[in-house]
């Protein structure tokens, strides 16, 4: 895996949908720059620190919350003498999105007073009044026809789905929730989930026409949904809970199919391959080295001497956990991280009460393929768009991978560099790696499978 050097950033960043451009915060400058040689192809200056960075679904257009100030500002790539600028006034601005045609902006403001569609090509807007969310709450189509956006009033949750053409309510319904948390819809737009908060377990599958096709509630007692995910083929929906168990159900029956749970001791029998993560001392004593690089070593002797590597590990195996206190709100349990594979074969998990490993789940197989045992609590996990491979982060100079073949560390060659969040291109072709202050970008290796585990570094 070859990486570039590094380059300054202080947020929020973002790859283009055609996967050409890479655009990154430096404070309240906008920087462009071309994905292959990172040359800065545009720079434009906000009126303020950049908090969220969004591209416009065709790639020409890109936003820049500046949600102190508050307000939006948009620029062109194709022409960059066009600007727009969006202000609320008083109403204030908690979050802003694109729309599928990207020729209309999304804001939501400050308390969720009402959600905004302001027209790029006639200064038009609509409202929609009383949001549910500020950043969640809103859901497009795949095909980007409708929007279902979610509302309240009168102590009662409701779904409008509008027209993303015309921008026209086609319908409202209201929903069995007590205080509904987020809506999705399926990947061939045939339904939509919704779940409740923490508070209520509680699932629903909606058709678009507002029938309830499924409730789903795994128990009664105690917190429920934290994470739900539809898989990429819309076939499953994955549901994790604050029980650390994943729940997979299927399409036809919307019935739970698979149960998965995350122990804190893994017994036999177990056909999953376990990875540790493990210092490995390198002995420099022996070898003829310059007086140069001898001052270097010891200058950087954390670094110079000390690699990781991991072992594979035979069951049974004690995971390190922690117990959330009693006395606190939001615990650290559950299964908060949760992502598919882009073929839906995979799926990773990460219960919150054991952050320092990642599950990954074979839903072919319905059975456990990996464990990854880190030293630190795992960051960021994110698959290749485009095979079955795997890259996480945990805050250390290391990425970690997994390919159905084996697992792999691999050392980030920049001093001082640690990775707290990563991102793949949507084709594949790099992977965004963010430091603290700054930013490389690597270009992995085309996957070449085989059906050996290694653990080299």
């Amino acid at each position: 895996m070859e990486f570039t050097e590094a380059y300054k950033q202080t947020g929020s960043y973002a790859f283009s949908p055609n996967a050409r451009f890479l655009a990154v915060a430096v404070d309240y400058r906008l920087v462009i720059r071309d994905v292959l040689s990172l040359k800065v192809v545009q720079l434009f200056s906000c009126l303020d620190k950049i908090t969220y960075i969004e591209w416009a679904p065709d790639s020409e257009y890109i936003l820049c919350g500046l949600y102190k100030k508050p307000m939006i500002q948009a620029w062109s790539l194709t022409q960059p003498e066009w600007t727009c600028k969006i202000d609320e006034g008083p109403a204030g601005v908690a979050y802003a999105r694109w729309s599928p045609d990207s020729r209309h902006i999304l804001t939501t403001s400050d308390f969720q007073l009402r959600l905004t569609v302001w027209s790029l090509v006639n200064t038009a807007c609509i409202h929609v009044q009383w949001p549910k969310h500020g950043s969640k709450g809103v859901s497009f189509t795949k095909d980007g026809k409708f929007a279902a956006i979610c509302t309240r009033r009168d102590c009662k949750d409701y779904v409008n789905l509008l027209s993303c053409h015309t921008w026209e309510i086609m319908g409202v319904f209201a929903v069995d929730t007590l205080d509904l948390a987020d809506v999705q819809w399926s990947a061939d737009d045939s339904a939509i989930v919704i779940w409740d908060s923490p508070l209520e377990y509680k699932v629903l599958i909606y058709s678009p026409d507002g029938r309830c096709l499924a409730k789903y509630q795994a128990y009664e007692s105690g917190l429920g949904v934290k994470s739900v995910s539809w898989s990429p083929c819309s076939q499953f929906l994955a549901v994790g809970s604050y029980d650390q168990m994943l729940r997979v159900l299927n399409h036809l029956t919307w019935k739970v199919f698979a149960e998965f749970v995350h122990p804190s001791a893994v017994r036999g029998p177990c056909c999953a391959a376990i990875f540790k993560e493990v210092d490995e001392q390198l002995d420099m004593s022996e070898l003829s080295l310059g007086d140069d690089f001898v001052q270097y070593s010891s200058d950087n002797a954390s670094e110079a001497h000390i690699q990781v590597r991991y072992n594979v590990l035979e069951v049974p195996i004690n995971l390190p956990s922690q117990k959330p206190p009693a006395d606190k709100p939001n615990p650290k349990q559950g299964i908060s991280l949760m992502s598919w594979s882009s073929d839906s074969q995979y799926i990773c998990t990460r219960n919150d009460s054991i952050p320092t490993v990642l599950w990954i789940w074979d839903i072919n197989h319905l059975e456990l393929a990996a464990i990854l045992v880190q030293k630190d609590p795992i960051r960021a996990a994110a698959w290749d768009p485009t095979c079955p491979r795997l890259v996480l982060c945990t805050g250390s100079s290391h990425i970690y991978m997994w390919t159905p073949s084996g697992a792999y560390c691999i050392n980030v060659p920049l001093p001082q560099f640690a990775v707290i969040d990563l991102k793949w291109n949507s084709d594949g072709s790099c992977l965004f790696l963010k430091d603290k202050e700054s930013f490389c970008c690597a270009s992995p290796e085309i996957l070449q499978e085989s059906s050996d585990y290694s653990s080299d570094d």
